[in-house]
């Protein structure tokens, strides 16, 4: 997916304004298992995902719990890191080699003072992150895995193929076992 698209999916923005941004943004590849953000740490940058999947998580009790998978097109960002210059929740994990678009906060802030467009574009990328935040929280507390799993065919059906189904166990909240029942449920 080009950097064009996943902005524009985000808001659409004039052309001046596009060059603008994308002058800010660099291309990157890293290997499969790379931790690209370290809970406990200022993140400085916002990254989309040209091609791969990560997987966020948080560690408990010397077991790690996913609570959140992107693929290509979408943002890869610390929320906390990128609007309050706070240290992150999350870790992120590379699940597959992955290229990715690199922005660094900082320059997006320059941005926004510059070209309202831009300041625009990150208003709806800010609450377009807020609201997937509040539908996984509304999925954690109203839905069964069952349901969650059902969602995650019907979503991402890709993650499937794609995410050791521990990951995808961790995700629902649930073991492998109780996975694998529900999986021969559906079938």
């Amino acid at each position: 997916m080009t950097i064009e698209e996943i902005l524009d999916r985000i808001y659409p923005l004039p052309d001046s304004s596009k060059i603008s941004l994308k002058e800010s943004i660099q291309e990157i590849s890293l290997p499969k298992n790379f931790c690209l953000m370290e809970a406990g740490k200022v993140i400085p940058y916002i990254y989309f995902i040209k091609k791969g999947i990560v997987r966020a998580y948080a560690s408990a009790e010397e077991k790690d719990i996913t609570f959140w998978f992107g693929s290509e097109g979408e943002p890869v960002v610390s929320m906390k890191s990128y609007v309050e210059d706070s240290p992150g929740y999350e870790n992120i994990e590379l699940l597959e080699s992955c290229e990715l678009y690199k922005l660094k906060t900082e320059n997006l802030r320059d941005l926004f003072n510059q070209d309202v467009h831009i300041a625009n574009w990150g208003r709806k990328f800010a609450e377009r992150e807020l609201i997937k935040t509040e539908e996984l929280i509304i999925s954690r507390q109203f839905k069964t895995a069952l349901e969650r799993y059902k969602d995650l065919m019907r979503d991402k059906p890709d993650l499937l193929r794609r995410v050791q189904l521990g990951h995808i166990a961790s995700y629902l909240g649930i073991t492998q076992v109780s996975l694998s029942r529900i999986r021969a449920e559906i079938k």
